[in-house]
């Protein structure tokens, strides 16, 4: 529990240090060319790095209300014929480029959060079903039939024996999918959305060096600090895993 208080107590600490504008002035000043502004000045960067977790978040949530119910469904009796074709499907989806479903889903949607979160959501699939696939699929036959020497049948086996075995790839997929989000989401500004690619892109357009790193900065920090929590909080659900390690 103490590695998961320490990284959660480290939110609110980046939150803090992204509102530290004159620090960041101070760090970045040097990486500016004479008479360019040095940070991206139409929105803080809290503020974009909190349109960022929004996005990422509701991409996240996606992917998993989508994954852990296909997974499960292709690794029990009536979706085994369907197995391979879900592999494939999320193999698929990490092969088409997040830009590309990005322009795909303007005729769609439009500018807009919208496209942004498909195209995310597309990207991120794939670890988290491979997660959900690879647990469920490696859990020992042999465990099985003893589960079912023990009585146990159909959800109770599932619950009590399966899922726990499933559970360290499971999280290990999420994890995965949360950081690569993290960092793709990079490129809601191409479709109108405020994100901590904002002032990479907006650098990149006038060649300023400082808003670049700005934004790669804040992004890194963010996607580090992502996939520590969601490692300690790995390491409170499957305890088993550590010891077995």
């Amino acid at each position: 529990m103490r590695p998961l208080l320490r990284t959660l107590l480290l939110w609110p600490v980046l939150w803090l240090a992204l509102s530290q504008t004159t620090a960041w002035q101070w760090l970045l000043a040097p990486l500016a060319a004479p008479g360019q502004t040095v940070l991206f000045d139409r929105t803080s960067l809290a503020a974009l790095a909190l349109a960022h977790v929004e996005i990422v978040g509701l991409a996240l949530g996606a992917v998993l209300l989508v994954a852990l119910p296909l997974g499960i469904w292709a690794t029990r009796v009536a979706g085994q014929p369907f197995l391979g074709a879900v592999r494939s499907l999320g193999t698929l989806s990490q092969t088409i480029p997040p830009v590309a479903v990005l322009f795909l889903a303007l005729p769609i949607f439009g500018f807009g959060r919208q496209a942004v979160v498909l195209a995310l959501f597309v990207y991120g699939l794939m670890p988290s079903m491979q997660g959900v696939l690879t647990g469920l699929s490696t859990v020992s036959p042999a465990v099985r039939e003893a589960a079912r020497g023990m009585g146990l049948e159909g959800f109770d086996l599932f619950r009590q024996v399966e899922w726990p075995l499933a559970l360290p790839a499971l999280l290990a997929g999420v994890r995965t999918s949360a950081v690569l989000l993290t960092a793709t989401a990079t490129l809601a500004p191409m479709v109108g959305v405020e994100s901590l690619g904002t002032p990479i892109l907006a650098g990149l357009a006038v060649n300023n060096t400082a808003q670049v790193a700005e934004g790669t900065v804040a992004v890194a920090l963010l996607a580090m600090l992502t996939g520590a929590t969601l490692r300690s909080l790995e390491h409170i659900l499957t305890p088993w895993s550590r010891q077995t390690a």
